[in-house]
């Protein structure tokens, strides 16, 4: 099983590296979930899981979208897996584990970190769950 600390680290290019690896047969748990970080502009990234939650024009709720930390980063990481609904995709998918904080068993265990370099402007998925309601 592969670790991988979430702090730091640009969601996309997490959730390719975890999407690519599932489909090769690892299973991978993704720890501090909350302290990833999402590039681009504050106000545009507010804007966009805005509107997941909501439709536009109508005034009437959208499709579920959950606001805790470590479901918005399996749902990204599920939309780099091909085919997710069946055969191998769904397999793959149930090989990824997130989780918010890191648990008990992963204490002491040796985890894969990176994301040192830092895009200027960023938003950690934690802060996600102020806008949405």
């Amino acid at each position: 099983m592969k670790i991988i600390d979430g702090k730091d680290v640009i969601m996309g290019r997490l959730a390719s590296y975890v999407a690519k690896e599932s489909l090769k047969g690892e299973e991978i748990a993704v720890v501090n979930c909350e302290q990833i970080i999402i590039s681009g502009n504050k106000k545009d990234i507010e804007k966009k899981f805005h509107e997941k939650r909501t439709k536009v024009g109508s005034g009437q709720r959208g499709p579920k979208h959950s606001r805790t930390n470590e479901k918005v980063v399996k749902r990204i990481i599920r939309g780099m897996i091909p085919n997710h609904r069946r055969g191998r995709g769904k397999e793959a998918l149930q090989r990824i584990k997130c989780y918010v904080g890191v648990p008990k068993e992963f204490v002491d265990v040796k985890k894969i970190t990176t994301g040192k370099n830092n895009p200027l402007k960023y938003l950690r998925i934690g802060e996600i769950q102020k806008w949405i309601k």
